[in-house]
């Protein structure tokens, strides 16, 4: 019998898909230069009874299993690169429960940020961590995604209180709970979000919410140079003001934005800031934020109050990955992204800039400054080998350069497969750790195979060496 015959005894056949628009989609992606890899079948689980049935029959038969969200990730995280089963778990997308007195909410992992913050608005309520797509809460907690609002909330590694985790062979594993602490032994969801779907499915998830801020105000202000924006982005997270969002492109991603979406802001460097508070509060650091841009050569502080104004300012924020690949249809998007300590942000974004340049590459500056994280994004040609490798360069020095100034090689991407050697110089004294971890709680290697460690060989089987 062969594996798509098999496996509508677990999921009823409509639900399996091979080839076609659904392997392509679920092979590659999207925003990424990694290569695709299409699946050997796509399976639509609707509840968590059917993710057990599925991983229950993927462990005993050794095939592969990838998790998949909305597709969003950016290092190849769901590209199943030894075939098998492609996940989606899309159609599990019920808000299941929202207790607004306790500020919690429990969901399914194919729920989209933009579906539950659409119903807790109702209630007064947010959920806060943006990645600046509507990606599904399952993916984000898969990745640890952070976003523009991180600098004040963190990233979903600080929101998500319990998870259902379904491990390969079909355990049920429940960790965290409803408290919004807990001292009660190892923290296991802290282990499970981030682990990028090599340690098990997500069935459920608790997280905590937050009430929407009284009075919001966003910002733009306009720098002569990346290190005068990076300097006042500094001078506004030392001052300790309730900033909500410190966001920073250069003037290559605003010309990408202008030519993307239309618009006429000045082609120059320029910090995007969200203030959130009482009236007062807000009032107040807006004048203070305008100072210290001030100090630093600003040429132009504007602000909108208004809902539909702010909506409007950090679509062309959220949209800047894609204005940057609209600028080269014919190649794909490498990005990299670093988070150094803050002291040395406006020192990394030059570094970042000339190493850019010295290779010649057409790239863009952009992040999330105000913990220190940002994105480097330049188009190359996965098909050629010089360009794929002079890229390669210049993601490896900027890097080594976080990474020497106790940095990290990705603050909210994670590995995948495109920063294995990355993580592998970054905790080269705890990756044998992982791997008995990986080893624990996977042993057959069947959870999205040959992400987050160096030596996965690429193939289909399980190597040892996979671990």
């Amino acid at each position: 019998m062969d594996l798509i015959s098999e496996l509508a005894n677990v999921v009823p056949r409509e639900r399996l898909h091979t080839g076609g628009e659904e392997a392509e989609r679920h092979g590659g992606g999207f925003f990424t230069y990694h290569a695709p890899s299409p699946p050997d079948v796509v399976v639509y689980p609707e509840s968590g009874a059917e993710v057990v049935e599925v991983l229950r029959y993927a462990d005993e038969r050794g095939v592969p299993v990838v998790p998949f969200g909305q597709g969003s990730s950016l290092e190849g995280h769901t590209i199943p690169v030894r075939g098998g089963i492609s996940l989606d778990l899309g159609r599990m997308d019920q808000i299941l429960e929202v207790r607004p007195d306790d500020f919690v909410a429990r969901v399914e992992p194919g729920v989209t940020h933009g579906k539950l913050n659409a119903a807790l608005k109702e209630r007064g309520l947010h959920f806060p961590v943006d990645p600046g797509w509507d990606a599904s809460i399952g993916g984000m907690a898969g990745t640890n995604a952070s976003g523009t609002n991180a600098v004040r909330y963190g990233a979903m590694r600080d929101q998500v209180l319990g998870l259902e985790v379904v491990l390969p062979g079909g355990k049920v594993m429940h960790t965290g709970g409803l408290a919004m602490k807990s001292s009660a032994g190892y923290n296991l969801t802290g282990l499970f979000v981030g682990s990028e779907g090599t340690l098990g499915v997500f069935a459920q998830i608790t997280l905590r919410l937050y009430p929407i801020p009284e009075h919001v105000l966003a910002a733009r202000s306009v720098f002569p140079d990346v290190e005068a924006a990076a300097r006042a982005a500094v001078a506004v997270i030392r001052s300790g003001m309730q900033i909500g969002r410190v966001e920073l492109v250069d003037a290559r991603t605003v010309e990408a934005v202008n030519a993307y979406k239309g618009t006429d802001y000045p082609v120059a460097p320029t910090l995007f800031l969200e203030f959130a508070g009482s009236q007062t509060s807000v009032e107040e650091d807006v004048a203070k934020a305008r100072a210290f841009a001030e100090a630093e050569g600003c040429s132009a502080f504007d602000f909108e109050e208004s809902e539909e104004g702010r909506e409007k300012l950090w679509e062309a924020r959220h949209e800047a990955g894609l204005a940057i690949q609209a600028l080269h249809d014919d190649k794909r998007p490498m990005t990299t992204d670093v988070c150094v300590p803050i002291s040395d942000l406006p020192g990394a974004l030059a570094h970042a800039r000339d190493a850019i340049a010295s290779r010649g590459l057409d790239g863009a500056i952009l992040g999330h400054v105000g913990d220190g994280n940002y994105h480097a994004v330049f188009p190359v040609d996965p098909d050629d080998a010089e360009d794929l490798e002079r890229a390669e360069a210049v993601n490896a020095e900027i890097v080594d350069y976080a990474l020497a100034r106790g940095g990290t090689c990705t603050g909210e991407h994670g590995v995948g497969s495109g920063k294995t050697k990355h993580l592998a110089k970054e905790h080269a004294d705890s990756l044998p750790f992982m791997r008995e971890i990986k080893r624990l709680a996977d042993p057959n290697g069947i959870m999205n195979p040959g992400k987050i460690f160096a030596d996965a060989a690429k193939g289909r089987g399980v190597p040892e060496e996979s671990f």
